[in-house]
């Protein structure tokens, strides 16, 4: 489904007199329909930047991305004009960052139901009614439903990002340390909701603290150095 090749991307800082900073050069990887690769590598090997890159967070500075899109069919995502990028995020492809960035003053039950209605073409009664299930299953207590993300603990506005991520079970999902604030018991919950969406035919690319957790979930580990 994906075929990352010779994947680089440079950084200038202008302020320092225009100083370039590499963080990642010529990755290539594949990953087959249905599959689960995970990144590893040290602190600083551009593991996050190659699943933006991918996102179109970021620009590659060279290199592509050939991903096979249900909608578009093969394409490039890193010469893919930004309005077919944000077609492609918006109909097949979730992430799940380190950080929750949600509009403040959107209730938690709004967040997970949003990409549900935008994506599904589903009545509001059962986004709601997914979305409900989804954050009980997660263990997001019933009177925080209506409350705000920014005031959560960092755990709870984790599962918060996963839930919106893997409402709609988008076609390709892009994980970035998605347990990393999370307690042993919302772990075993998270790896559970990732199983079933690979059940169902989601590919996916993951970053994880863990070694061996992300050993046991994937299907095979690519080193960036």
């Amino acid at each position: 489904m994906l075929t990352v090749k010779e994947l680089s991307k440079d950084f200038t800082l202008h302020i320092l007199g225009e100083k370039n900073i590499a963080a990642c050069r010529d990755v290539s990887f594949n990953v087959p329909k249905g599959g689960f690769l995970g990144l590893s590598g040290p602190s600083g090997a551009g593991k996050s930047t190659v699943l933006k890159c991918i996102y179109r967070t970021y620009l590659p500075s060279s290199g592509a991305v050939w991903y096979d899109s249900a909608e578009y069919g093969r394409i490039d995502l890193a010469i893919l004009p930004d309005r077919a990028v944000i077609d492609i995020r918006t109909r097949e492809m979730g992430y799940v960052s380190q950080f929750l960035k949600v509009i403040p003053r959107v209730s938690a039950l709004d967040v997970v139901m949003e990409p549900i209605l935008a994506r599904n073409g589903v009545s509001r009664e059962e986004a709601r009614s997914r979305a409900v299930g989804l954050l009980k299953r997660l263990r997001i207590p019933d009177h925080l439903f209506d409350a705000y993300p920014a005031t959560f603990s960092g755990g709870e506005q984790q599962r918060i990002n996963i839930a919106h991520a893997v409402s709609w079970k988008p076609r390709l999902l892009l994980l970035d340390e998605p347990t990393a604030s999370l307690d042993s018991g919302s772990v075993d919950l998270v790896l559970e909701l990732l199983k079933e969406l690979r059940e169902e035919g989601t590919t996916m690319i993951g970053i994880f603290h863990d070694s061996e957790l992300m050993a046991s979930v994937t299907d095979s580990i690519f080193t960036i150095s």
